[in-house]
């Protein structure tokens, strides 16, 4: 599956962006789903993710009560992340990738099936 990731740009801290995960010629319906991103200098890191088997949802400590993992009832080929509340220190490139890992409640970066393209994410303060 080739995913892609987008709707990043420059936001300002306290402000929202929605990013959407998108598969050409595949439907993400059925898929699991998770959001990492990396900032420069810095791991790979999980951020959240969406289960294929009961659309369960889990996200990373900085990401919870302001990001949102959704699939995108109008287009089954996306997957929505709405970030809110934005902070200087979510500035990254995210990418999208299938499959998900929980260890200990932290999701993983081994087990990923594919890797999408990044897009990039710009908080200013």
């Amino acid at each position: 599956v080739q995913l892609q990731a987008s709707g990043g740009g420059l936001v300002h801290a306290g402000g929202s962006l929605r990013l959407s995960c998108s598969a050409s010629g595949s439907s993400l319906d059925s898929l699991t789903i998770t959001w990492f991103r990396q900032a420069p200098g810095k791991e790979r890191e999980g951020v959240s993710c969406i289960m294929d088997s009961d659309g369960s949802t889990y996200y990373s400590d900085s990401a919870k009560g302001r990001f949102t993992i959704s699939r995108d009832k109008a287009n089954k080929n996306t997957v929505l992340l709405q970030m809110n509340s934005l902070k200087p220190e979510d500035t990254a490139v995210y990418y999208c990738a299938r499959g998900c890992t929980i260890v200990a409640g932290k999701i993983e970066k081994y087990g990923i099936v594919d890797w999408g393209k990044g897009t990039l994410v710009t908080v200013s303060s």
